[in-house]
């Protein structure tokens, strides 16, 4: 069994590579049960979160037995890590071998799901995303901000990357570090003003209130919501819901699980027939994604056990 690291992990990915892996794996479809979500109280402190996540080769749509994979992620989401300098997200992979069940990897957790988390959002900005989108606006300085910026970068022209935080030297931190890689990043101080030139928006927080107001996006902007991931969670409020053409990663997922898709539901903000697409249905030319350059695009994931599967695939195969 490989034990593979995140640099390792760095190293056998590229952000348009990933994006690729990741149509195809929609495309193709695997075995993935909603995840197992369970909170874990402590005494003093916000609670931990337990997140479970199984997938497995789809053995009959493939029309075969032979080879294929099972994959299971366990991932840890802890808030009050941010207050003593660490991740809240933590996490291992297990792949396992198909048909005899051996173990064939573990690879760090918490780096796979930043590639495949950001990599599924560019796959959505693919279809979601007017082509000339050039201005970038990051709302979040945390793990993903970075790895955000870049995936949005391998399938749109982006010109401008706007980083913004509520602590503004977190921003400036993220920017700093992009621009060591030759990309156009600076530090964002206004976020209403932001929303309001930005063509994509992707936002990467744990916020229960939301800070993308959608009366502030201009005509095209595509939305892009990866942070919350309870029903309490809301990164968007009712206007941008409203004003925007809906898609969603799963929707197994997103409508129970994602408040910026539960709590429209549950208010009659989003009617369930409003939700135009998920990945699948995008990828395999079920439905369609953005129709014209001027309507607003909402994409909103949780994450889906196929991307990990899809990934670790990738990653143990480029270094087996």
């Amino acid at each position: 069994m490989l034990t593979i690291s995140a640099a390792e992990v760095d190293r056998a990915l590229t952000f348009p590579g990933l994006v690729e892996t990741l149509r195809t794996a929609f495309r193709e479809g695997a075995v993935q049960p909603v995840r197992h979500h369970h909170a874990v109280e402590r005494p003093d402190g916000a609670a931990s979160t337990l997140l479970l996540m199984p997938a497995w080769t789809d053995f009959n749509a493939a029309g075969s037995s032979a080879g294929g994979h099972i994959g299971v992620k366990i991932v840890t989401v802890s808030p009050d890590n941010n207050a003593i300098g660490k991740p809240a997200v933590m996490g291992l992979y297990l792949l396992l071998d198909g048909v005899t069940g051996e173990p064939q990897a573990l690879i760090d957790g918490q780096r796979l799901t930043q590639w495949r988390t950001t990599c599924a959002s560019a796959l959505a900005a693919s279809y979601l995303a007017r082509k000339d989108a050039s201005r970038l606006l990051v709302i979040g300085a945390g793990a993903l901000s970075p790895f955000l910026a870049k995936a949005h970068s391998a399938v749109r022209p982006i010109t401008s990357i706007r980083i913004w935080n509520r602590t503004p030297a977190n921003a400036e931190k993220v920017a700093a570090a992009l621009r060591t890689e030759g990309l156009p990043a600076s530090a964002a101080g206004d976020l209403d003003a932001e929303l309001a030139e930005a063509d994509i928006v992707t936002s990467a927080t744990i916020s229960n209130t939301p800070l993308v107001k959608g009366a502030l996006l201009k005509p095209g902007a595509h939305v892009d919501l990866v942070g919350g991931f309870t029903p309490t969670m809301r990164e968007s409020d009712d206007d941008a819901i409203s004003r925007a053409r809906v898609y969603v990663d799963t929707r197994a997922g997103a409508t129970k699980e994602a408040g910026d898709i539960v709590q429209p539901l549950a208010s009659g903000v989003l009617k369930p027939e409003a939700i135009v697409a998920d990945l699948h249905e995008l990828t395999r030319g079920e439905k369609q994604g953005r129709q014209s350059d001027s309507e607003i695009t909402l994409f909103k994931s949780v994450g889906a056990a196929l991307e990990d599967l899809a990934a670790g695939i990738a990653v143990y195969k480029a270094l087996k």
